[in-house]
């Protein structure tokens, strides 16, 4: 999808257009089967159909039969190696499923895929998880640089019981929490902030207050793992997406250990 609809895009170019993606289910005929998979028998007709379209300038004719081909490209050469479709063309037929491009020079191009539809089964799982855990009003210093993630952590941690303080700047949150110390109880904070890390603030926080518990935060940081966290004197390392059941089980953990 990423490929085709990035190619559509860039077809259009300047001018703009119009690209559209379309997904439904369909039955194939036989004839239809026979020429899609070459003869190949599937006692499922049942397929699922995807279509990318586009109003850009088209495809040549000659140039039709071989946009599949690797390493076939009519874009310069700083703009692609010309394994997008082949690689598209690949994952399609390991599958079991179909494509087919239609396109007229001037109208726009098509791409249509069919991949073979899957069964639904619906599994109840016995969930081994525990309930969550709740505070009592415990002071929460949360750090969050996002601020649609600060406001979403502001609530979540509301609802678990708990008095929280959100700031959005690492560096406003060391001057909040060197003005009381004393004041929280735990420190939860992202990795990747502007000017100062996670890890940079920790260090600030844990000299102002070698005792203050804190839970470091990050989607991604090759420099950041739990080790290293625990060796800088955080109490806990999580990864986001943060997990309610995770973070509530954490915050106790941290906070009643």
């Amino acid at each position: 999808l990423i490929n085709l609809c990035a190619n559509a895009g860039q077809a259009m170019g300047e001018n703009g257009g119009l690209l559209e993606v379309e997904l439904e289910q369909c039955q194939l005929t036989e004839e239809e089967m026979s020429q899609l998979f070459q003869g190949q028998k599937n006692p499922d007709p049942t397929y699922l159909k995807l279509v990318i379209r586009d109003t850009g300038p088209g495809i040549l004719p000659e140039n039709l039969e071989r946009v599949f081909d690797p390493f076939f490209t009519t874009k310069e050469a700083s703009e692609g190696s010309g394994l997008g479709l082949s690689v598209v063309h690949g994952i399609v037929l390991n599958h079991g499923g179909a494509l087919r491009v239609d396109s007229d020079v001037g109208s726009g191009t098509i791409f249509t895929i069919l991949l073979p539809k899957l069964p639904m089964t619906i599994v109840q799982e016995q969930s081994n998880e525990k309930p969550l855990t709740f505070g009592n009003g415990e002071r929460i210093l949360f750090v969050e640089d996002e601020e649609s993630l600060a406001q979403l952590g502001e609530e979540i941690l509301g609802e678990l019981g708990y008095s929280v303080t959100v700031v959005t700047q690492s560096v406003e949150a060391l001057k909040t929490f060197s003005l009381a110390p004393d004041q929280f109880d735990l420190v939860i904070t992202d990795q990747t902030m502007p000017i100062m890390t996670g890890e940079s603030l920790s260090k600030e926080l844990l000299r102002l207050r070698p005792d203050i518990p804190i839970i470091l935060c990050t989607g991604y940081s090759p420099n950041m793992v739990p080790k290293r966290a625990k060796e800088l004197g955080i109490r806990a390392f999580l990864w986001k997406p943060l997990l309610l059941h995770d973070l509530s089980h954490t915050i106790h953990e941290v906070l009643h250990t």
